[in-house]
């Protein structure tokens, strides 16, 4: 049976029970389940490479001691078990990041997670499925990465859970783009389920050629997430991919500690992110921000945030809003502060739809290097693909759609999707960004009071002939009746 049938079957069965209500619940049952699991299957490699491992996991707890046997505790038994034991416990273990970081991930992660079902028969069914996939078999693995970007997706259709999930096509993009390279720390303050820190990874792994570099990579990566549930992803998500530390994903939120009380340690040589927008932060977070550049806003605060905690010549890239591209008064301050502290060297304009389902807004990612001012800025329009009027779930973005912009990116020249502002035009225009490209010719509608004086006279003459139509089919009808 195909790993992406095991998954369907699993959630089958969750609908069956009464505890579990929507995908959203269906997602973080399935999660928690999936992390032990996972945890358990990477115990093993432990425990053949570190010859005094000892599992941060109390031994009756473990995935292989009442989860592994098909034939193991079911019903009642199982469901007061899962409730009152391993529940109870691994949300009171006593680790720290420094006292045994892989037991303190289990008790983060189980700080926050809930068991929904209520049936302990369809618990015992989910997990024999779950025990199906063998998380130590590359094969595996490597299959499950894809269904697990598919229950990402499915987080789109789950309420406001939708914002967790950044399309691979653009994660992949900037990251390409950014060029982490070994030995670099690699930061995203509002990390999600890790979609930016897997691409990372992912670039990363091309370049380790010896132990160095694998330990250099390990300790490279670095997440902060305010929400459980993504957070919950995001971890599970560095553990398939390889990450043995995963305390490394902080839950917290990064907006809530002052600016001041960041030291130079906590500098970083790339943050890629794309910051929640559209939403406000709860009262007094901005006032950890200088006072020119407090707002509730979630996204302008990380670009204050991103400028603050990149290192000289470290790289920025950031999904924006086009209201941030245009936004006055604190958006027009914080603006200068980017394009004074950082060159903004490139502005990929996205199409609308691109984060369908979750928002038809449209939106742009911004490239920038911390330590010169900017001179120039080049945008670049992203086209739809021939045949396209917009993006959807069956016809989402690709990577193929960017080589364009990855053949520009090193030789550039102005093309009908290319141009370039200098810092005078963009500073003579009160630091609006939004410059339209200029290869585009708007058509001209005419002048709006002149098209709605012809509009009415148009109204006009169709009530005139309507009256017309009527008067000749009340004179016809009363010829027929005479």
């Amino acid at each position: 049976m195909s790993i992406s049938t095991t998954i369907k079957s699993i959630q089958d069965i969750m609908r069956k029970d009464a505890g579990v209500d929507g995908d959203a619940q269906r997602i973080s049952q399935l999660v928690w389940m999936m992390f032990l699991k996972i945890f358990d299957d990477r115990e093993e490699e432990y425990e053949l490479m570190e010859e005094s491992y000892e599992s941060p996991i109390p031994e009756r707890l473990r995935w292989r001691n009442w989860a592994k046997d098909p034939e193991g505790i079911t019903g009642e038994e199982l469901l007061d078990f899962v409730n009152n034991e391993l529940f109870k416990t691994l949300k009171e273990l006593h680790f720290t990041p420094d006292s045994d970081p892989r037991g303190f991930v289990v008790r983060d992660v189980f700080e926050d997670s809930y068991n929904y079902m209520k049936n302990g028969t369809l618990i015992r069914q989910v997990v024999n499925k779950i025990n199906e996939i063998d998380f130590n078999s590359s094969k595996d693995r490597h299959l499950f990465g894809d269904v697990y970007e598919k229950i990402l997706k499915d987080l789109q259709s789950a309420g406001n859970a939708g914002e967790f999930y950044t399309p691979r096509a653009v994660t992949e993009f900037m990251v390409q783009m950014v060029d982490p390279k070994i030995g670099e720390s690699i930061l995203d303050p509002a990390c999600g389920t890790g979609g930016f820190l897997t691409s990372s990874i992912e670039h990363l792994k091309k370049q380790v050629e010896t132990v160095e570099d694998e330990d250099a990579l390990q300790s490279s990566i670095h997440g902060v997430e305010k929400k459980p549930l993504p957070h919950l992803l995001c971890v599970t998500n560095m553990m398939l991919h390889g990450v043995k530390n995963p305390s490394q994903i902080k839950r917290d939120n990064s907006l809530a500690r002052p600016l001041r009380d960041y030291k130079p340690s906590d500098r970083v040589d790339v943050i890629i992110t794309n910051p929640p927008f559209g939403g406000t932060e709860e009262d007094g977070i901005e006032s950890g921000f200088p006072g020119s550049y407090q707002t509730r806003e979630t996204a302008d605060l990380f670009l204050v945030l991103i400028t603050h905690l990149l290192k000289k010549d470290g790289r920025g890239a950031i999904v924006l809003p086009d209201g941030t591209l245009f936004g006055e008064g604190v958006k027009t301050r914080i603006k200068e502060k980017l394009l004074d502290e950082c060159n903004l060297h490139t502005i990929v304009r996205l199409p609308n739809g691109v984060f369908n389902p979750y928002t038809g807004i449209k939106t742009n990612l911004l490239f920038f290097t911390k330590g010169e001012p900017t001179k120039e800025i080049w945008y670049y329009e992203h086209p739809y693909p021939d045949g396209y009027k917009s993006y959807s779930k069956t016809k989402p973005m690709r990577i193929q759609e960017f080589k364009p912009e990855k053949a520009w990116w090193q030789n550039r020249e102005e093309n009908e999707f290319a141009w370039k502002v200098t810092i005078d035009e963009i500073k003579a225009n009160n630091y609006n960004l939004d410059i339209k490209n200029p290869h585009v010719t708007d058509i001209d509608h005419g002048d709006p009071e002149e098209l709605l004086a012809d509009y009415k006279t148009l109204l006009s003459e169709i009530e005139d002939t309507r009256n017309t139509l009527k008067s000749e089919l009340m004179t016809a009808l009363e010829g027929n009746n005479a």
